[in-house]
């Protein structure tokens, strides 16, 4: 059973979420929340494995709603899927900075919505069309103009950094495995590793660093 943690400003939108997601087997409604302040309280409280976050939040907007909830070092993190009415570059790039593990628009059709949350609930990454698009054109023309120094990669292992390169590609754990002929779990095994090595806490933004330290490079440039 995968538990949802529901944030929304808007009470007509939250209550649809909610209603649709109810009816979902296998998916049951943590709670709610109406702002980024909530959203980081109802958090820790209630420990969702998916949190479906608006972008545009009072009191905390989204991204840093997600921050801070990212940071909390109790027990396992949650998934965090990104919602807004806004496809816009820099909400795709900061959203996966924050650790985000998708990213999809509002008006996305139901059946999008539901395989979203158990994508990111088994640990892959989600983007809408539109928004993959975008993501590939703000990657070949690189970070905006004042990215944080990228990670060093010194301390990994070179197992870790073939995950890491993989990872970065957008393959999934199965794939990985089958590339380097080992069981999916000892790919999970080096992904945690080198995330904590890293001090990061998402899948996605393993793919961030990937491309920030040149491991990997779009294709062209």
């Amino acid at each position: 059973m995968t538990s949802v943690l529901v944030v929304d400003d808007q009470d007509l939108v939250r209550a649809g979420f909610v209603a649709l997601l109810e009816a979902v087997p296998g998916v049951r409604v943590a709670g709610e929340a109406r702002d980024g302040l909530e959203a980081v309280e109802k958090a820790r409280e209630l420990r969702p494995d998916v949190i479906l976050m608006d972008i545009r939040l009072p009191e905390l907007d989204g991204v840093k709603a997600t921050e801070r909830i990212l940071a909390d070092t109790g027990a396992e993190k949650p998934n965090v899927l990104m919602l807004t009415v806004f496809d816009l570059d820099e909400y795709v790039y900061t959203a996966l900075r924050a650790g985000a593990a998708g990213f999809l628009l509002k008006d996305s059709p139901p059946e999008t919505l539901i395989a979203g949350i158990h994508a990111v609930a088994r640990g892959d990454m989600l983007f809408g069309p539109t928004i993959t698009r975008r993501l590939v054109e703000a990657f070949t023309q690189g970070p905006p103009e004042k990215p944080t120094a990228p990670p060093a990669l010194a301390g990994l292992t070179e197992r870790e950094i073939e995950v890491l390169r993989f990872v970065g590609t957008g393959m999934p754990n199965a794939d990985i495995a089958r590339s380097l002929l080992v069981s999916e779990a000892t790919v999970k095994t080096h992904l945690n590793r080198l995330m904590t090595k890293l001090r990061i806490s998402s899948r996605a933004q393993a793919v961030v660093v990937a491309y920030e330290t040149g491991l990997v490079r779009p294709r062209g440039s």
